[in-house]
């Protein structure tokens, strides 16, 4: 497996001094984020684009994957149609994003029920949220295909699609080899064992996000360092064996720490060396 960080887990700073850190706490790669601002944003060009790729290139850093987290305001499943439309028009820019750097995979989160991240309090009734959501992705999915990058379904608090059964027959009704499953390990262990959804999805996983979460504390505030939670990590790599999965994991820790922020990225790269049977810690 190749060992990547996400943006998020950075405190700031440019993406150039971003990409020198992670290759300087010993990761392969980074993946990066569409935002409605910045180095990567809505209004960037395909030359604006292949500037970010080269800083990577010039760090030694590879850029795999582009998240976003833009579907918390901009949901395919919201009751505003013009919300809908501007979120698949992210899709789409995401996508052509992620072509422009190499990278084969975007995150997605595929609308909600109820969000418990951000300021939404907008409710969908479950069976609407799910029509929603597979039209748009069905629709997306020919984009996808043409500029062969994959949609990869995250896994989040949202309400929706909350069993791995769900997640897997939901995927198989859009039908498409470049939509499939963005798992997060730590996301699921207030409801469920990530083991067992890693057998579920089966091939559908895409990539991968390493979190963990303490089931004790609840909320928001379980999400601690890796190794430091209840996530079974001995028991997520033996099903990630059993399915074949050897692609791309990702540390997405946020926020980062308040004091020595660059702390983060050693702890969690030794972590995730552990976890990944690395013989280097760092």
């Amino acid at each position: 497996m190749k060992k990547g960080i996400s943006i998020w887990s950075f405190a700031g700073g440019n993406l150039r001094d971003c990409f020198q850190l992670a290759k300087k706490a010993g990761y392969d790669g980074v993946e990066v984020a569409l935002a409605e601002e910045g180095e990567i944003s809505l209004s960037s060009t395909r030359e604006d684009i292949l500037e970010v790729r080269r800083q990577a290139d010039e760090a030694g850093i590879q850029l795999y994957s582009v998240a976003s987290g833009l579907y918390w305001t901009y949901s395919l499943t919201s009751n505003d149609k013009q919300t809908r439309e501007k979120a698949e028009a992210i899709v789409r820019k995401q996508l052509d994003i992620a072509s422009w750097l190499g990278c084969d995979t975007i995150l997605v989160i595929p609308g909600g029920v109820g969000m418990n991240v951000g300021d939404s309090t907008e409710i969908v009734p479950y069976d609407i949220a799910y029509e929603r959501s597979l039209s748009a992705l069905k629709r997306l999915a020919p984009y996808a295909e043409s500029v062969n990058v994959s949609i990869g379904l995250e896994n989040v608090w949202n309400k929706f699609l909350l069993s791995p059964l769900e997640m897997r027959d939901f995927i198989d009704s859009i039908n498409s080899e470049y939509v499939g499953a963005y798992f997060d390990v730590g996301n699921v262990l207030y409801s469920g064992y990530p083991e067992q959804w890693i057998d579920i999805l089966n091939k559908r996983i895409l990539k991968v996000h390493f979190k963990d979460y303490r089931i004790s504390c609840g909320g928001l505030d379980g999400f601690v360092d890796l190794l430091a939670g209840d996530v079974d990590y001995p028991a997520v790599m033996n099903a990630f064996q059993r399915v074949g999965y050897d692609g791309w994991v990702t540390g997405e820790m946020l926020p980062p720490y308040k004091h020595f922020p660059e702390a983060l990225l050693y702890t969690t790269s030794i972590a995730m060396n552990h976890i990944l049977g690395r013989k280097s810690q760092c």
